[in-house]
């Protein structure tokens, strides 16, 4: 297999752009694409999120585009005005040349001001379909100098109601044109486009069945008969404590309840979905990228509109309404090699479904019982003698010698050690009380008796986060 990008076809400075940019290794979607639409091809890709799609067919539009000519030359339509911006401007990583324009155009933003851009030239234009064909029919974004067009995501811009939008699109496109589509899935409808509008394309397959099994740690928590979703949540929560999370929930009322009842609980948290106005999910987006908030309660208009690098835990508050959406959600983490995490909350009457995850991503989840009290506690121990053993090796020990050779002329080390970490450990663990149940989960998945909860929702009144998470 290639194992550069030297070996693709692609220019030497280009590849020693990318190589300052530490992209060494192309992926599997990225080896066997970029030949093929450097050739002129027409592709078809069928591979998950997260393999790299964008890179595999920006690269070649990038190598071939004509800096010198203030014309759109390449069109690629996304689902979602999220997913617009993010491959604009993963494109945009891939090139230095001031002379390169893009243009991220979608519903939401003032039109005015992408005509006003589309009159002063671009190159690149990447854009939802209804704003693109509000411009087409406007007569500002004009397609008579279209070299590539690209549908990236083309099975959920096609869930999303958007065909006819795209086949109006794809109509109004020069026949003499280079076109690739990509999907995770390969549905009738996506069978027809390909058979109408693309000539004799290479169809390029990407096998992902197990959803980087790899690099993403898949766990899911049984539900106690009796206990509510939320009530279950916050102990999970406690012992995983996220860095950073999508927490996935199925409708936008849940959404808004769960990120009330986490923001209570002091967690750093807040809510996406579609009742939120572009201008407000842009600002989310920002705080959640730059970690000003620490979790994101979403909807699945989410699952492939949100990137963010770095991405520690995917949570399924919620189950999604198919197995493809499962992959599809826990592709946000596990990226760029890097590990992660995937937690779903699973009610008695939902192990069919958890089986058919199973099934599809080949791998055997593992299946955990709410964590308990003694469990969370012993988490936070362990985080607590990680901390240590880093400020030992820091710089900042030294100041804090003078009083340890101080108290060491009435006590033993050791126990100043130990009240040192007794102070530290009763600044952070939680909260501890009673009159909170959680019921028991047996092997039956019978109910039984109720027992005090492992948390508390008030349980971190600790705050993660300043009050500027608040929307």
């Amino acid at each position: 297999m290639t194992s550069s990008f030297n070996d693709l076809g692609l220019s030497e400075a280009r590849v020693q752009f990318l190589a300052n940019l530490g992209f060494l290794t192309p992926t599997p979607i990225q080896i066997q694409a970029i030949p093929h639409l450097l050739a002129g091809r027409d592709v078809m890709g069928q591979a998950q999120t997260g393999t790299g799609k964008t890179a595999a067919f920006s690269l070649p539009i990038l190598e071939h585009i004509d800096v010198n000519l203030l014309q759109v030359q390449a069109l690629i339509l996304t689902p979602t005005r999220e997913l617009a911006l993010q491959v604009c401007q993963a494109i945009r990583s891939f090139s230095d040349d001031t002379r390169l324009h893009m243009l991220p155009i979608y519903g939401g933003q003032a039109i005015d001001r992408q005509i006003m851009r589309l009159r002063k030239g671009v190159q690149i234009v990447v854009g939802t379909p209804g704003r693109v064909l509000d411009l087409l029919d406007r007569g500002d974004l004009k397609l008579n100098q279209v070299r590539w067009l690209v549908l990236d995501e083309a099975d959920e811009m096609l869930n999303m109601g958007f065909i006819d939008d795209v086949e109006k699109i794809l109509s109004k496109a020069p026949a003499q044109r280079q076109t690739a589509f990509f999907s995770a899935t390969m549905a009738p409808s996506i069978r027809k486009l390909v058979t109408r509008f693309l000539k004799l394309p290479v169809t390029v397959t990407i096998e992902q069945p197990k959803a980087a099994p790899n690099r993403i740690n898949q766990v899911a928590y049984l539900v106690p008969r009796g206990c509510s979703k939320a009530k279950a949540l916050q102990p999970i929560l406690e012992l995983e404590d996220p860095e950073s999370a999508l927490i996935f929930v199925r409708t936008r009322r849940t959404a808004a309840e769960l990120t009330g009842q986490l923001q209570a609980a002091g967690h750093s948290v807040d809510e996406y979905h579609g009742d939120l106005s572009q201008v407000q999910r842009e600002r989310l987006l920002v705080r959640f990228r730059q970690q000003q908030v620490r979790w994101v309660v979403a909807t699945d208009i989410a699952a492939r509109g949100i990137h963010v690098e770095d991405l520690t835990h995917v949570i399924n508050f919620d189950l999604p309404d198919s197995v493809e959406n499962y992959v599809h959600r826990i592709g946000r983490t596990g990226r760029a090699g890097k590990e992660g995490t995937a937690l779903s909350l699973i009610q008695p009457l939902e192990r069919r479904k958890l089986r058919d995850i199973e099934r599809h991503v080949r791998s055997t989840l593992e299946v955990r019982s709410i964590p308990t009290r003694a469990q969370i506690e012993a988490r936070y121990l362990e985080r607590l003698q990680s901390k240590v053993r880093e400020a030992l090796s820091g710089e900042r020990m030294a100041s804090f010698l003078p009083i340890v050779a101080q108290l060491s002329e009435e006590y033993d080390p050791h126990a100043i050690a130990a009240a040192a970490l007794q102070l530290a450990y009763d600044q952070t663990r939680p909260n501890w009380t009673q009159d909170d149940y959680i019921a028991e989960d047996t092997n039956d998945g019978g109910s039984s008796k109720p027992r005090p909860s492992n948390a508390k929702s008030s349980l971190v009144k600790r705050s993660k986060a300043s009050a500027t998470h608040q929307k």
